[in-house]
């Protein structure tokens, strides 16, 4: 990981396919002598080459970037880049599959953009020494999930609810999942009974109350 320079501005790419966003965060960030933005992209393509010519200590990424691929892919696709940055997720989504996602991608913080300003300014800071950064209702649900008493979802059981969610059929999914379809069915029981219910629509509501994923998929 690229080392902060003792005395130097940590130095920061924004990745969000938002262009107001990210000039809303430049001028926020601007106000902070220790904090300089270096670059910014919209996308997967654009942030690998920004982050190449740059060399960023810390990325600020937002989990949703359009059609393409998604902050994770992103935060994974830098992370195996030569000397990569620190990665700070900064999104609107906390629902279980994102932080997982995003955790395992790589990512060593996770901030909501609802955060006030000293929280994320002092959270690029944390990011930049690789310490992890966690909204406090992130790091609630990471602990609830840990401790809770009965079976936790898996990471595909997410994926197949999310499926679900999306109108996908057996058949559908199973394509999506490069899997059977008794595979499928198999993970349906599984689900409905770590739920405590017996329909797919009573699955994807259960997900969706519980905030294991997103409404509407």
């Amino acid at each position: 990981m690229t080392d902060t320079p003792t005395g130097q501005p940590v130095r920061v790419v924004l990745v969000d396919d938002h262009p107001v966003v990210r000039a809303g965060l430049r001028a926020l960030l601007g106000g902070q002598d220790d904090l300089a933005v270096v670059g910014e992209a919209g996308d997967l393509d654009t942030a690998e080459r920004v982050v190449r010519a740059e060399h960023p200590h810390v990325v600020l990424m937002d989990l949703s970037l359009g059609d393409g691929p998604g902050g994770a892919e992103t935060t994974a696709r830098l992370l195996a880049l030569p000397d990569p940055p620190h990665v700070l997720v900064l999104t609107t989504y906390d629902t279980e599959a994102d932080i997982l996602r995003a955790l395992e991608a790589g990512a060593v913080g996770y901030l909501l953009k609802d955060a006030p300003p000293e929280q994320l300014f002092a959270g690029i800071r944390a990011t930049a020494r690789g310490e992890t950064v966690l909204a406090a209702s992130v790091a609630a649900r990471l602990v609830r999930r840990a401790s809770s008493p009965g079976p936790v979802v898996t990471e595909r059981e997410v994926e197949v609810l999310e499926l679900l969610a999306r109108g996908l059929g057996n058949r559908e999914m199973a394509r999506e999942l490069f899997v059977s379809e008794a595979t499928v069915k198999s993970h349906l029981s599984h689900v409905y009974a770590k739920l405590g219910v017996d329909t797919r629509a009573g699955a994807v509501a259960a997900a969706i109350e519980r905030r294991i994923i997103r409404s509407g998929g």
